[in-house]
C-alpha cells in the first residue's frame, strides 16, 4: 500500500505485506484497492487476511486472519495422460484469497473470500495468447464462499453470510434463466444425482470478487457471486447451487438475506458476476424506481429492482453472442462470451441523468472440451472439461447502453479485450483505459475519441477523479494484467484538467 501526496504524487508513506508461509496463493498477486475511513486504510490480502493501517504513517493497527487455508487445490495428476494439458505449467488453482476493495459502512469494513470455484489454471498466459487453460476437475474441491463484516475499531467478526446456504443449495432445479432462455440442463439426471451428492454444497465456491454497493437509505448492500465448484463439473453438484453466479442483497447490520437474482443456474461455464453493481434511480414508465445495475459475462446488462430483486430491464447484447449456453463436448464446442465476458471484472460507469450505462466488453471466443474416459485396468474414470481461448479474432468494445430501450446509443470497438474499468464525469467525458498502454478520453455522448496518451505499461485499472484547490484530476494506475497477457508496470499517472 503507497500513501501519495494527490497534488504532488510524493510518496508520504510504504507499507510492505508479508505474506504468510507456505500460503497457497490461488489467484495471482492482484489487490483491487483499499477502503479509507475512521483514520484507518483497510486492505485484503492473498493469503486472506484483512489488515487495518494508520492511515497518516501506514503502521499496521489490527492484522486478522479472514479464513484458513484448509481447502483442496486440483493438479495435474488428475487429468488424462492422453491430454497434453497434463504437461502443462500451473499458474493457479481453487484456493481462498481476499480480492476485492474493502468497504466501510456504519463502523464495519465488509470484504469477502475469491478463489473457491476457481479451477485449474494451466500454462501461463502470453501476449499472444491470454488466459490459457482453465480446467475443472471433478472432486471436493474448495469451500463456501462468504462476505463477512468486521469491526473496524478491532478487527472482530461481527457478521458472516455464507454465499452457499447449507440447506436448500439444489434450488427448484430451474431448466432457463429467468426471462426463459434454455440452459440445456438434463434435470431428470441431476435429480437422480442428488443422493450421491448431499455434502457437495460443503465445497460449492461462489467467491466474492468485487466491492459491494450500498444503499444507506435502506441499509441494503449488493453484491455479485462467483461460479460453483467444481468449475465447468458439475457431475458432483446437481441443482442451482445457490448462491452461485448470483446478485445478492444484505441487510448491513446483520448479514441477513434480503433477495437474490441468479443470473445463471446451474452455471457451467463460468459466467460468474465479476463486475460490481451500481445504484441508481431507473426511469420506467414515468416512475423513478431505486434500482441496481450490472453488466454481466454473459453480454447483457441487467438491471433489477432495489427492493425486489425483480428484473427490470435486460439490454441488448453488448458483444457477439454465439452458443452461449451450449455444454462442453469431446470434439469441443466454441462459443462467446465465454469465461472471460462479456464484461468481466470492469467496473461499468453510469450517466443517471441521461440514463446511459457505460460498460468494457470483451471478445474473445472460447473452446470448451469434455474428457470422459471409463475406468480401466483398476484405474478410475475420468471425467473433466476445460476452457480456453481459441486462435479467433478477440477484440474489446465500449457500450453505451440506453438504459430506458435497452439499445447501443453508440460503440466504440478497442484492438484488445477491454478490462480496467470507466469513469464517466458530468461534463460529458468517458475515460478507458487499454492493454496496450492507451489512456483515451471520448465524447460520453457520440463515442468520439477526444484525447489519447500512451503509457508504458497497460491501463488496466479504473481512472479516479478528484478536486484540489479548484483543479480536476484524473488519476489511473498502470500495472497491465497477466492473465490478458498485457505489459505489466507500476505506475500512477495522473493528469489535470483545462478549467
Amino acid at each position: 500500500v503507497v500513501a501519495l501526496d494527490a497534488k504532488t504524487g510524493e510518496e508520504l508513506w510504504r507499507y510492505q505485506h508479508s505474506r504468510r508461509a507456505n500460503w497457497k496463493m490461488c489467484c495471482g498477486p492482484a489487490s483491487r484497492g483499499v477502503a479509507v475511513s475512521d483514520g484507518k486504510v483497510f486492505i485484503g490480502t492473498v493469503d486472506a487476511r484483512l489488515i487495518a493501517l494508520d492511515a497518516k504513517n501506514g503502521a499496521k493497527l489490527w492484522d486478522i486472519d479472514v479464513a484458513d487455508d484448509t481447502a483442496l487445490t486440483e493438479n495435474t495428476s488428475l487429468l488424462s495422460k492422453a491430454d497434453s494439458r497434463s504437461q502443462k505449467d500451473i499458474y493457479g488453482g481453487t484456493g481462498v484469497g481476499v480480492n476485492m476493495a474493502p468497504v466501510v459502512y456504519r463502523g464495519k469494513v465488509i470484504v469477502g473470500i475469491t478463489g473457491v470455484g476457481y479451477g485449474l489454471h494451466l500454462d501461463t498466459p502470453t501476449a499472444d495468447a491470454p488466459l490459457g487453460a482453465v480446467v475443472g476437475v471433478n472432486g471436493r474441491y474448495g469451500r463456501p464462499g462468504f462476505l463477512a463484516a468486521y469491526d473496524v475499531k478491532n478487527g472482530h467478526r461481527v457478521w458472516q453470510f455464507d454465499t452457499i446456504p447449507a440447506q436448500g443449495w439444489e434450488g427448484v432445479f430451474t431448466e432457463t434463466t429467468s426471462d426463459g432462455i434454455s440452459l440445456n440442463r438434463d434435470v431428470a439426471a441431476e435429480k437422480a444425482n442428488v443422493i450421491n451428492n448431499k455434502e457437495a454444497w460443503r465445497y460449492g465456491g461462489g467467491s466474492a470478487w468485487s466491492t459491494p454497493a450500498i444503499d444507506t437509505k435502506t441499509n441494503t448492500l449488493f453484491f455479485g457471486t462467483g461460479n460453483p465448484s467444481p468449475q465447468m463439473n458439475d457431475i458432483s453438484r446437481p441443482g442451482d447451487n445457490l448462491y452461485t453466479v448470483s446478485l445478492v442483497a444484505l441487510d448491513t447490520e446483520t448479514g441477513k438475506l434480503k433477495w437474490y437474482y441468479q443470473q445463471v443456474p446451474h452455471d457451467v461455464w463460468g459466467y460468474d458476476l465479476a463486475s460490481p453493481p451500481v445504484l441508481f434511480n431507473y426511469q420506467k414508465d414515468g416512475k423513478n424506481i431505486a434500482a441496481v445495475g450490472q453488466a454481466s459475462k454473459t453480454g447483457w446488462y441487467y438491471v433489477n429492482d432495489r427492493a425486489t430483486g425483480k428484473l427490470l430491464m435486460k439490454s441488448d447484447a453488448f458483444v457477439p453472442q454465439k452458443n452461449l449456453f451450449a455444454k462442453a463436448t469431446k470434439q469441443g464446442t466454441v462459443l462467446y462470451p465465454g469465461i472471460l465476458g462479456g464484461s468481466n471484472w470492469s467496473p461499468s460507469a453510469l450517466d443517471e441523468h441521461n440514463q446511459t450505462s457505460f460498460v468494457a466488453g470483451i471478445h474473445a471466443p472460447i473452446k470448451y472440451t469434455l474428457v470422459d474416459e471409463p475406468a480401466t485396468n483398476g484405474q478410475p474414470a475420468i471425467r473433466y472439461a476445460s476452457s480456453e481461448p481459441t486462435k479467433d479474432p478477440r477484440w474489446g468494445i465500449i457500450s453505451a447502453i440506453n438504459l430506458t430501450s435497452g439499445k447501443m446509443h453508440w460503440q466504440v470497438k478497442t484492438d484488445q479485450p477491454l478490462v480496467g474499468g470507466l469513469l464517466a464525469t458530468s461534463s460529458g467525458l468517458l475515460f478507458m483505459g487499454e492493454g496496450n498502454g492507451n489512456f483515451n478520453a471520448y465524447n460520453s455522448n457520440t463515442g468520439d475519441l477526444l484525447w489519447q496518451t500512451k503509457v508504458d505499461a497497460g491501463v488496466n485499472a479504473p481512472p479516479i477523479s478528484y478536486e484540489i484547490d479548484g483543479v480536476q484530476y484524473v488519476a489511473v494506475v498502470a500495472g497491465g494484467n497477466s492473465i490478458f497477457g498485457y505489459a505489466t508496470g507500476d505506475n500512477i499517472v495522473v493528469y489535470r484538467l483545462a478549467k
